[in-house]
């Protein structure tokens, strides 16, 4: 037989045992980023990515970055969507996305309202799911703001201007919240809206990232959709309604057991796309 066949037929049986992860390439992976930056502050994570796995490609979606994120995520989700769905329609297999704070919340917008998306895995680092209530660095673009009467500003048209405001959970005017927020209520599915349910469970996994030490996401639960109740006691995932409402999907994808839980300590919230042991410990097996 000619040499090239040979080798062909050599390395053939290495390649079955190794799987199609490693015979055809791992699936691309699209970064969204948080609030105030851009693709910039991804390039370890990309590093990350192509240092465990060589050749995957990573695709950081450069749209509305830094003060640009402030603008309301009503109209940043379509945009990352068509960003997104041309990805993911050159890319048949499927991709996975790893969003990082808010950019968690503009992916299970787009995740929720695309019919038909291929993405496999959901990566969601250090997001504000279940919504934000506290005083963070975020909150002094806001002149005089604190957590107790923010909402006087958010649940109102100027207030829903700002990214911010979108997921400003306030637990002790949830009717305000209900009226006065348009994009986490419906997302949440607390508010009816059309197929968000079969189209958030086509992801085949969930990840969900975050931990104590964050000190930006308030709760930092919120990043498990955990979040506080009225006297501000932290109500963990299982127990939110949205959970047990099976809302959006959340309680039919766990009990398939396609969502991981991963926490990890000592970590600030601007550094967990730049941590090697996060990136090891809680993203890494995922990618494939």
């Amino acid at each position: 037989a000619p040499p090239l066949l040979r080798h062909v037929v050599s390395v053939l049986p290495l390649l079955l045992l190794l799987g199609p992860s490693s015979a055809h390439g791992y699936k691309p992976v699209i970064i969204v980023h948080g609030i105030l930056d851009g693709p910039e502050q991804f390039k370890n994570l990309s590093g990350f990515i192509n240092e465990v796995h060589p050749g995957t490609e990573v695709q950081i979606i450069s749209l509305f970055n830094d003060c640009e994120s402030m603008k309301p995520l009503l109209i940043q989700v379509p945009e990352f969507r068509k960003a997104i769905e041309k990805i993911m329609n050159a890319r048949p297999e499927g991709v996975h996305v790893l969003c990082f704070s808010q950019g968690g919340l503009v992916c299970r917008a787009v995740l929720s309202t695309t019919p038909n998306h291929n993405v496999h895995t959901f990566i969601s680092l250090s997001s504000p799911l279940a919504g934000q209530y506290g005083d963070t660095d975020y909150l002094k673009w806001l002149p005089g703001c604190v957590k107790k009467t923010a909402f006087l500003f958010c649940y109102n048209k100027v207030g829903q201007h700002f990214s911010f405001c979108d997921y400003w959970n306030d637990p002790h005017h949830r009717a305000r919240y209900l009226k006065g927020n348009t994009f986490l209520p419906p997302i949440n599915g607390e508010i009816p809206h059309q197929h968000l349910k079969e189209n958030f469970l086509r992801i085949k996994k969930m990840v969900l990232i975050g931990g104590p030490d964050d000190g930006v996401i308030t709760p930092w639960q919120s990043s498990h959709f955990g979040f506080y109740d009225s006297n501000e006691d932290v109500v963990e995932m299982r127990n939110q309604a949205f959970y047990k409402n099976d809302t959006f999907g959340l309680k039919t994808l766990d009990a398939r057991g396609d969502v991981s839980v991963c926490v990890q300590s000592g970590v600030k919230h601007t550094h967990w796309h730049s941590n090697f042991t996060v990136f090891k410990t809680c993203i890494e097996k995922w990618l494939i």
